[in-house]
This record gives C-alpha cells, structure tokens and sequence, in this order.
C-alpha cells in the first residue's frame, strides 16, 4: 500500500508533527510505502528524509493566493497520479481543503486526519469538513461527537495518539535535580510547568494568573513555561511577556521558548499543568504521565479521555486560574498523593505506545480502502 502524505508545517514541531514521525517509522514494518509531501520548507522536511523516506515540497501559500492555492492542488493530483498512490492522508485542516481538492483531481480515495476538534472554530476549519473524504479519523470521542454533529454521515475511525515511551522513561533519564543543573533551571523549591506552542488556547496565561495563589504557600516555587512562538499566533508571545510583568512575577516565571529535549525539561518538573481550551488529544500529557509526573489538565476534550481525576491526575475548569491553583497546592501540600496518582499516570501512559497507534492507523487505511474497492466493484457490475 502507497501512502501519500500532505503535511503543512515544516517548521513547527508540536504534537502533530511528532504524531507524522511516530507513525513513519512504526509504519515502515507494516508494508507501508510513504511519501510526503509538505507544504512549506523547513527542518521538518528533512527530518523525514532521514528515515528514508520519499519527501518533497509543494509550497501553497495562504488560501488567498488563488493562484498559488490552484497551482499547488494540481501539482500535488499529478504527483498522486504519476506515483501510483493508493491513498491521500490529508494531516490537519489546512492540508485537507488542498489535498481532499487534489485528491478528487486524481481520483484517488483520501482521508482527513482531524487533529483539530471543530467546535467553535473558524470558517475555514468548518469549510475544510464540506471537502469530500472518505473518512475523517479524530483524536478523541470529543472529535468524532463534533465532526457527526457537522457532516453525520461521514464516517470517523477514533485513534488514539502514542508516546515513544523509549524516549519518555523515567529510568534513563537524569533524575530532576540532575535535570534542573544541565537546563539552569533553580535547584531548589518546587518546579511548576507547562510545554506546548505559545497559543492563547492553550492556557499559558492561565498558569501564570495561578501562581500568585501558589507562590502565597511556597514563595520558592517558580514556574517554567516551554515552547515557541506559533507562526498563527505570534503575538502571544509578546502578551505573555507583558502580562508576568504586569503580575510583578518576571522573576518567578521562566520562558524557556522552543526545546527539542522535552523529556529532560518534563523530568524537570514536579507538577505537570496542561492548561488547553478543548484540546483534542493533548499527546504531551502521555508524555508527562510516562515520567510518572503528577499531572493537571482542562476538564473538556481529549484530556477527560486520557485521566481519571483524582486517580491517574487532576481535572479543573478550563480558564479557572483559582482552581488551577488549588490542584497545584493539592500535589504540593501532600507529597504522598502526588506520588501516587504520578505512578497511576505512568500505569496509565504504558497504554499508548506508538506501535499502536501506528497499527491502527495503517488498519484503519486499508480497512478505507477496500471498502472503496468494493464500492467500485458494484457500481461496475451495475453497468
């Protein structure tokens, strides 16, 4: 089976782009032939390379360069064509409204991976469900309830996300302390953190409207914030720069911007906070589970799926700095509990393993194909 992938960041390296990743080389052993495409040059594209796979890029512009847009659609449908691809994985949105397009051009069957959940979401991620597919596979039941709500009749394979668990074990990594000296990071007081790209959406500001409720308690405590800059959303970055000056905490709050040693900044950490609005998955929650991290989420989306509050992690309403607070003081004023659900979450984490997750997505693929195969067996004995 020949895979045509339409991926459109080169640059960011969030949760999607470790999901592509993930799922290529767990893939290889499945009779699986990639090729990927991206639509913007970056250190992505050759990070794929280097698992030898067939790689290239299509730049496509934003939508409204129609020209651009047009260009890109037919050149990604002759490629399809001239490669002999089975079928087309459109990741995210803003790929499926060019490669479903594409897709149709070639007439070759493709699939929506929604990593986004479309609840409140903007016009073009609601366009993006009009494009015709043959399935769109969701993160979560969050996912697949929105996407029925949308378009019923489509159908909506649930996977579940994994974890290189290989890269997320506790037992090889240095131990926090050992942690906190390679990274600069303070040695002593507690260590609250968050990892993800800088998006109001995912909650960054709300962790630091936390920590004053924390702080009163532990006054040694500092909170470290990992992650980059999103092309999208690149003020962010300047409001929450702002916004600790303004809650006179420049000197508790460290932004740490971009890191590729996730691992060693999680195992860094006592309590793990992931403070998204409707995340679809949150795949760096298994990540800080794995470590045996006491972790905090937002009560809706995939996170209620992933955590049993009070068991394997907390759950607080989403935007609820008070209550933020108050789970975080929760771990720090009793030891015991945080250590217990840590070993829960690390019970828990051993669930989602890339193996999985790429068996699944390949299962689910063919399973998409042959129901096409057969489709086009009727309709030709009809005529």
């Amino acid at each position: 089976m020949k895979v045509l992938i339409n991926m459109p960041l080169g640059e960011q390296r969030g949760g999607g782009e470790i999901m592509l990743l993930d799922l290529i080389r767990q893939g290889r052993n499945l009779g699986v032939e990639w090729l990927v495409i991206f639509l913007e040059d970056g250190p992505m594209v050759e990070d794929v390379r280097k698992l030898g796979v067939d790689t290239r890029v299509v730049v496509s512009g934003r939508l409204r360069e129609v020209h651009r847009f047009i260009a890109a659609v037919i050149r990604i449908a002759a490629i399809a064509r001239r490669e002999k691809v089975d079928i087309i994985v459109n990741w995210m949105w803003i790929t499926h409204i060019l490669g479903g397009i594409a897709a149709l051009l070639a007439g070759i069957p493709s699939v929506w991976y929604q990593l986004e959940v479309p609840y409140d979401k903007s016009f073009l991620v609601r366009l993006a469900t009009l494009v015709p597919t043959r399935a769109a596979i969701t993160l979560s039941k969050d996912g697949q309830k929105a996407q029925s709500l949308i378009w019923p009749y489509r159908p909506t394979p649930l996977i579940y996300p994994g974890v290189d668990l290989s890269r997320f074990n506790p037992n090889i990594l240095p131990n926090a302390i050992e942690a906190r000296a390679k990274l600069g990071l303070p040695d002593n007081g507690y260590l609250i953190g968050i990892v993800g790209r800088l998006q109001r959406w995912k909650g960054m500001h709300v962790l630091v409207e936390a920590m004053p409720k924390v702080l009163e308690q532990y006054s040694n405590a500092t909170c470290v914030i990992v992650g980059g800059k999103h092309a999208f959303e690149p003020e962010y970055e300047d409001f929450l720069k702002s916004y600790i000056v303004s809650k006179g905490m420049q000197d508790k709050v460290i932004m740490a911007g971009l890191q590729q040693n996730i691992p060693e900044w999680v195992q860094a950490m006592d309590v793990f906070v992931h403070a998204s609005d409707k995340e679809p998955f949150g795949i760096v929650i298994i990540e800080a589970m794995s470590l045996g991290k006491p972790v905090i989420a937002a009560d809706a989306g995939g996170p209620t799926e992933i955590i049993s509050d009070s068991v394997n992690g907390l759950l607080t309403p989403y935007g609820d700095a008070s209550a933020l607070a108050n789970a975080i003081l929760r771990y720090l004023d009793n030891p015991e509990f945080a250590q217990n659900v840590g070993a829960a979450a690390r019970k828990r984490a051993l669930e989602f393993s890339t193996q999985r997750y790429a068996e699944n997505f390949v299962n689910t693929l063919r399973s998409t194909l042959q129901i096409e195969n057969e489709e086009k067996r009727e309709y030709s004995k009809q005529i």
